[in-house]
């Protein structure tokens, strides 16, 4: 059934402000941090996958930082989701496994998107859209 209140919102302005308001908000919150923890040569971190503490913290910088602006910006989006969502998955699967819903429930939100734009893509909002409009 249609609704005439809704159905002039874009479907890309709400994937424009799902793939931001992740990108910022997992930035923001999260890896800028662990980025500034890096420069400043501390790599004191958990190591839930046994690969040690520094090439974890390198890792989850990568994808809560890096990835994040990509997300933000909206180029290689599919790519840099693949990053976030493994890294979500470690949170919840082997961090948070046995914590209380109120502790998994960032990571299972921050999945859930992930795992949304990836099936959906950036939208027309981003610049994987500017390059290629076919796709």
């Amino acid at each position: 059934m249609r609704n005439k209140y809704f159905d002039n919102i874009p479907t890309n302005a709400g994937l424009l402000v799902l793939r931001v308001g992740l990108g910022l908000f997992m930035l923001y919150g999260h890896g800028w941090g662990k980025l500034m923890k890096v420069l400043g040569g501390n790599f004191e971190f958990g190591d839930p996958l046994g690969l040690g503490a520094g090439l974890s913290l390198v890792l989850v910088t990568f994808a809560e930082a890096f990835c994040s602006l990509l997300l933000i910006i909206g180029y290689k989006t599919k790519w840099a989701t693949i990053p976030l969502i493994i890294t979500m998955a470690v949170a919840l699967f082997f961090v948070h496994l046995n914590d209380p819903f109120g502790r998994q429930e960032k990571n299972l939100l921050y999945l859930a998107g992930y795992i949304a734009i990836l099936c959906t893509g950036p939208g027309k909002f981003s610049i994987d859209y500017r390059m290629n409009p076919s796709a």
